[in-house]
């Protein structure tokens, strides 16, 4: 694999989508885009080509699910990671069923998260 894999952070919280963009840059993912919120990641997506969006669960206006649901609608072979501090069976149902790749715990932590991106993107290279 000799290209990065692309990563869109979505959270609403700036110093979360800081840590996670710097971290994952860090390990040699390519952040190529960060949205602070479920519509400008709906935008985004249409304008930068990614191979993982890394979406958080709760955000005002437009949570993740809905989120994701809306980019599953358009782009059926995209990675989509819940990052969450909220997990639990009934949302990892929920996620599955509008196209989640993954629901993963915050508490899991960073290296947690690195590791299911490259796992999930490998059937991408």
């Amino acid at each position: 694999m000799d290209e990065p894999i692309r990563v869109m952070v979505v959270d609403d919280t700036d110093h979360v989508r800081r840590m996670l963009r710097n971290m994952l840059d860090l390990d040699g993912f390519a952040v190529v885009a960060e949205a602070a919120s479920g519509l400008e990641a709906i935008e985004q997506v249409e304008q930068v080509a990614v191979d993982v969006v890394v979406i958080d669960y709760k955000m005002p206006a437009l949570d993740g699910l809905e989120t994701a649901a809306r980019i599953r609608a358009a782009h059926p072979d995209l990675v989509m990671i819940l990052y969450t501090a909220f997990v639990d069976p009934e949302l990892e149902r929920r996620a599955a069923d509008v196209g989640v790749s993954l629901v993963l715990g915050k508490i899991e932590g960073l290296e947690s998260l690195e590791r299911e991106i490259t796992r999930l993107c490998r059937t991408l290279f």
